[in-house]
């Protein structure tokens, strides 16, 4: 499972699938519902985004 979570396309999905989700959750789900779910999907976007960065300076071009 780890080196499935860990693959570039699946890392990119968890980024931009996430950051989507946290800039569009305070406008669909109103009260402090919208800004709890917007700050969760917001880390884990940025979760995923550290892994891509990370995994960029090990990989041969």
């Amino acid at each position: 499972m780890k080196v499935l979570l860990s693959s570039r396309p699946v890392l990119w999905f968890l980024f931009l699938f996430n950051l989507a989700i946290a800039l569009a959750a305070p406008f669909v789900v109103d009260g402090s519902q919208g800004i709890i779910t917007s700050v969760a999907m917001a880390v884990i976007a940025l979760g995923a985004g550290s892994g891509l960065l990370r995994d960029r300076g090990s990989r041969p071009a």
